[in-house]
């Protein structure tokens, strides 16, 4: 049984998997063992999206593993060196709130993993959002709408030079419009 299926908690659904690129058979270290080192690594690493978390694992008998929630996932970099774009590999820095930065190397489809974190991400935040009480919607609407509170959040993109006085005074005009 592999490390993601055996970690899975109660309702929780693997939605994306990736694997270590064949070209990890073309290093130094897998030519010189003959192939055997590469075998273990492709056969001992996993990469999984859930619809709740990022789970990653790597190695044998040292492992490393990453499960990081997706609420908490900040972003996912690729870097992609030509030979990587043209055969399909590259390396993923999986980046978390908090200061978690992992890195992991010759990672098949890593657009498709990145791509497969983000909308699972929405995914969930999607789900979150319609499970919430129809009381806590609506109050969160009427914030919005509410004139002094949109009025406050223009003063302090005024404050923070995110708008001009110029678009400031602009959205004043058009609130006090709608009182």
């Amino acid at each position: 049984m592999s490390y993601v299926v055996d970690n899975l908690l109660k309702n929780e659904r693997i939605v994306y998997e990736a694997r270590l690129h064949w070209t990890i058979f073309f290093r130094v270290r897998s030519l010189l063992s003959l192939f055997i080192v590469a075998l273990i690594e492709r056969a001992s690493s996993e990469f999984a999206v859930t619809n709740r978390r990022v789970m990653i694992k790597v190695g044998l008998i040292q492992r490393r593993t990453l499960e990081l929630n997706l609420s908490k996932v900040e972003s996912i970099e690729v870097e992609q060196s030509f030979w990587g774009r043209i055969l399909g590999f590259g390396s993923i820095e999986v980046i978390g709130t908090g200061g978690t930065r992992e890195r992991f190397d010759h990672i098949g489809a890593p657009l498709e993993f990145r791509k497969a974190v983000h909308e699972a991400a929405e995914s969930m935040q999607s789900s979150q959002l319609a499970q919430r009480p129809v009381g806590e919607l609506q109050a969160a609407a009427a914030a919005e709408q509410d004139p002094e509170t949109r009025l406050a959040q223009a003063k302090q993109m005024l404050d923070k030079g995110l708008i001009t006085p110029a678009e400031f005074e602009a959205v004043r005009q058009r609130i006090l419009e709608t009182m």
